[in-house]
């Protein structure tokens, strides 16, 4: 997690162990607990008012992992929130990703829309050329069952990169 840093906070963050002491939490805790703070923020229904909240979500769920995580964001037709869904897993620098698989899980869903996501660990928030590939794949095949694609977005640390924002989408 070099691409992150803490130290600022570790006179002030505490976590409680299970017979009540305070001890400094460690990095991976406070990842965690921001995880579940944004889960518990944007719930089923939740509606992405900004590209800035969609940004701020993902930045929360992905950031800080040391290997590849691409993740879906299915939506209705109002683009709220249905369900945020991590589908693959992967290296440091790469993750398996099979389009068939997020059709089947966009229609399980019922999904109007969808916003897909992935981290670089390398902390690089620039698409590569297999990513660009692969958006373009999974749009097309989204196309086909009448789900849209709205945005594919990069999270490198703390920045990410917008397809839509770009022009790539």
């Amino acid at each position: 997690m070099s691409q992150l840093s803490f130290s600022s906070f570790d006179a002030s963050l505490m976590v409680r162990d299970a017979q009540g002491h305070y001890l400094l939490a460690t990095a991976d805790q406070i990842l965690e607990a921001a995880r579940q703070a944004i889960e518990h923020k944007m719930q089923r229904g939740a509606s992405f008012s900004s590209p800035a909240a969609v940004k701020e979500y993902l930045r929360a769920k992905l950031a800080g992992f040391e290997h590849e995580v691409f993740a879906v964001l299915f939506l209705d037709t109002q683009h709220r929130l249905i369900e945020y869904a991590e589908m693959f897993r992967g290296t440091i620098d790469s993750a398996e990703v099979h389009p068939r698989e997020v059709v089947k899980a966009a229609l399980r869903q019922n999904a109007a829309a969808v916003i897909i996501s992935h981290n670089h660990p390398s902390g690089n928030p620039e698409p590569s050329s297999a990513d660009k590939m692969l958006t373009q794949r999974l749009k097309e095949a989204l196309a086909l069952v009448d789900v849209r694609t709205l945005d594919h977005i990069i999270v490198a640390g703390g920045t990410t990169t917008s397809f839509a924002e770009r022009g790539l989408i």
